[in-house]
């Protein structure tokens, strides 16, 4: 196992090394991609049982991020990462937590740019582990590369970093985020969702603009100039099942008007399968993948004036 991520890490660096504007932005961003591809390999193993929200490998993924965010300075709201909620789905109570901290910009600290990633996914189905290593392994391991990029590069505003649960059981924790938010809900400027992104050849989806056009042209600024296919969609009501709107941790921000982009990949053969597997992501693309999402987030950053403008 570990001689198959060293190869892979390798293959990511190499194509990090000569892929133009997005290798660039690598290097400049300093995210650790062999850090990165561990994190994903961890939270994927068959000793977590699938992560299902309430079980023990849920737990120990939830302690897995609470431990680096305290290992990089994450700053909480209150004592602990850890909130913990109640929610109700098909009239079955169900318990959870998120994990959330916050890195303070430095001119704007009440303003936040909300990154979210579910760490949770559907546990063991007929005795097979269900690891969700690209759904949603990949998305928390781009938080927390995000989290070091942001404790080492501090922000103009605020990052909040939410690692939620129960997203695969009716988005329990992000619809608590919502409910019951760290901050108040106006000072939430945007929302970046990420599940997904680490399973493709060349392309990575952008969900959102659709219904928040003023957010095309950040976004545009980074991805254009990419060697990545980033392609706009998936986000109107008239595509039915391929509308992506409601179908992730970003739904219960666009419910509350509060703007959002979604960054994802397409169903592929291991979606919600057993074999959804560290070995089978692809971590060049994911690499790729992960700058690009920064890139937006850093632009965001830069110009988080305009979003909240256009938003009132």
């Amino acid at each position: 196992m570990m001689n198959h991520r060293v190869s892979m890490v390798a293959s990511a660096l190499a194509l990090a090394a000569c892929a133009g504007n997005t290798s660039d932005a690598t290097s400049q961003t300093g995210i650790d991609v062999d850090r990165m591809l561990a994190d994903v390999e961890f939270l994927a193993a068959d000793s977590l049982e699938g992560r299902l929200a309430g079980s023990e490998g849920n737990r120990l993924a939830r302690e897995f991020v609470a431990a680096r965010f305290r290992e990089l300075g994450i700053s909480a709201f209150g004592e602990s990462y850890v909130r913990e909620f109640t929610t109700t789905r098909r009239d079955t109570e169900l318990h959870g937590a998120n994990v959330v901290g916050y890195v303070e910009g430095t001119e704007a600290p009440d303003q936040f740019i909300v990154l979210t990633a579910h760490y949770d996914h559907v546990g063991v189905r007929d005795g097979e582990v269900f690891n969700g290593a690209d759904d949603n392994a990949s998305g928390t391991a781009a938080l927390m590369a995000i989290a070091q990029y942001f404790s080492r590069n501090r922000p103009r505003h605020s990052i909040l970093l939410a690692a939620v649960d129960a997203e695969e059981r009716g988005m329990g924790g992000s619809r608590s985020l919502v409910e019951e938010p760290p901050v108040e809900l106006e000072q939430m400027a945007v929302n970046v969702n990420m599940d997904m992104v680490s399973h493709s050849e060349r392309e990575l989806y952008v969900a959102g603009t659709h219904h928040y056009p003023f957010l095309k042209p950040l976004v545009e600024r980074v991805a254009v100039p990419s060697e990545m296919a980033v392609l706009f969609g998936h986000d109107s009501p008239d595509l039915g099942n391929d509308d992506w709107t409601n179908s992730s941790d970003h739904a219960p921000f666009h419910r509350s008007g509060i703007p959002f982009i979604y960054f994802g990949v397409e169903d592929h053969p291991d979606y919600h399968r057993a074999t959804d597997e560290f070995e089978n992501i692809n971590p060049a693309f994911f690499a790729n993948a992960v700058t690009v999402i920064l890139g937006v987030v850093m632009e965001l950053d830069r110009d988080l004036e305009s979003v909240t403008a256009a938003r009132q």
